[in-house]
């Protein structure tokens, strides 16, 4: 039984989503004296773009009318390098001041996002003990 839609299975897939980014930004963070370290980055957006890549054709019955896509889940979130700078000598390019920015608004992003599904629990819980 799906009583709130598909909003508790985005919401937990976008929690899997933050935690990921604040373990490799910590991980960044971790490496920022290690010579040769090379910071990580999780790209969501290629992520999606490959869902909308990956969508079907609707019948359109007008040519202005937008296309829309299925609703294909992918399971994991990509982990890339970023090969292409370098801010020392050692060859590490990891941005502490950005990295450290980066956390500060993944903290504030995962802590909306359990907000919003402890709000979720809550009204189920009012609706189980019939609203007191």
């Amino acid at each position: 039984m799906d009583l709130y839609g598909k909003t508790i299975q985005s919401l937990d897939r976008s929690l899997d989503y933050a935690n990921l980014k604040n373990q490799t930004i910590a991980n960044n963070i971790a490496n920022a004296d290690t010579p040769g370290y090379k910071a990580e980055a999780v790209s969501f957006k290629d992520t999606l773009q490959e869902t909308m890549d990956a969508s079907f054709t609707a019948k359109r019955t007008n040519p202005k009318h937008l296309a829309f896509g299925s609703t294909t889940d992918h399971s994991e979130f990509q982990v890339t390098k970023k090969e292409d700078t370098s801010y020392t000598n050692s060859g590490n390019n990891v941005d502490v001041d950005k990295e450290m920015s980066e956390l500060a608004d993944n903290q504030l992003y995962y802590q909306a996002l359990v907000d919003r599904m402890s709000g979720k629990f809550n009204s189920l819980s009012k609706v189980i003990k019939g609203g007191n």
